[in-house]
Order: C-alpha cells, then structure tokens, then sequence
C-alpha cells in the first residue's frame, strides 16, 4: 500500500503549490522514497538522496497510512514519543499541501 502511494505521486501532484525545490526522504518501516518537488511537478526515487534531504521523515505503516488516507495530523506527542520523526516538521505540512493533503 505505502508503495502505491508513492508510486502515484505525480498523479496527485497540484502545480504551483511548491515555490521553490525541496526534497523529501521518508523512511516508512521498510520502504525508503526520496520525493523531490518542483513548482511544476515531482520525482519519487527509491532510497536515500545522494544529498542529504531538505526533510527526513521517518515512521510506521500505519502512521503514515493514517496521515495519508484519513487526515490524521501527528501532534507533539507522536513527536515526543518518536511514533514520528523529522528534522524539519514544519516542512512536512508543505509536503502534504503539494498532494492536497493539507488542512
């Protein structure tokens, strides 16, 4: 499942949302994506960016099955209790803003 989500990506894709380049690394238990964005459209890679990512996101299935498919928002205590990590959380909402996610 999370493999399809990435893998159709660039059907869900809103041009113009993202104003300037930014890369994701998500490492959701076994599956390992690198999502580049762009103003007009985004490349998903498999593994880990040859740069370090503008955003490193790691976290299970579920989580991520719950923040993509029904609008779950993970707050301070998914954080705190390392259910979720990132470097950058705030970035994290633009990820999902791209993909008319957000809320």
């Amino acid at each position: 499942m999370v493999e399809t989500i990435f893998a159709t990506l660039g059907e869900q894709f809103l041009a113009g949302v993202v104003k300037a380049p930014a890369t994701f690394y998500f490492s959701i238990d076994e599956v390992k994506r690198t999502v580049v964005l762009q103003p007009d459209g985004c490349r998903v890679e498999v593994g880990k960016p040859e740069v370090p990512a503008d955003c490193v996101c790691k976290m299970g299935t579920e989580m991520f099955l719950q923040v993509w498919n029904h609008g779950y928002r993970p707050g301070m205590k998914d954080f705190l209790s390392g259910a979720v990590k990132s470097n950058d959380p705030q970035k994290l909402k633009l990820f999902l803003d791209a993909f008319g996610k957000g809320r």
